[in-house]
């Protein structure tokens, strides 16, 4: 079973990837028009992780470091596999109220605001090479 994959629309051979679980796939392809990325939908990490390391390593190579998760809750245990130089966007407070337009803004989960991630990871990794 793949339960995690490279979406069609998101292959490219430039080094970044931009990982998301399923549900706001949508909001990482937007992103994509901004920055060469590939995007990968993770719905299930347990699942994934139950997967063979050749097909791990498909989906997430490794010589791929520059990377940004973006998931619409926690973003606690993303640097499993973005790496400790990985950015991860998510919530990290909770209690907020306000529409939910404003609330996605807030906390970052706009395709500008991706991108910039992506381009911040992009420069930090081709000044290691």
């Amino acid at each position: 079973m793949n339960i995690a994959f490279v979406t069609p629309e998101g292959r490219t051979r430039t080094p970044i990837e931009l990982t998301s679980i399923h549900t706001i796939r949508t909001l990482a392809m937007d992103a994509v028009q901004g920055v060469c990325a590939r995007v990968v939908s993770m719905p299930s990490w347990e699942l994934f992780d139950d997967q063979d390391s050749d097909y791990r390593t498909s989906v997430l190579p490794l010589h791929v470091k520059a990377r940004v998760s973006v998931e619409e809750a926690s973003d606690f245990g993303w640097t499993r596999y973005t790496g400790t130089d990985g950015q991860n966007i998510g919530i990290e407070t909770f209690g907020a109220s306000a529409p939910i337009k404003q609330l996605l803004k807030k906390f970052g989960f706009t395709a500008d605001h991706i991108v910039a991630a992506a381009k911040n990871q992009l420069a930090r990794h081709r000044s290691r090479d």
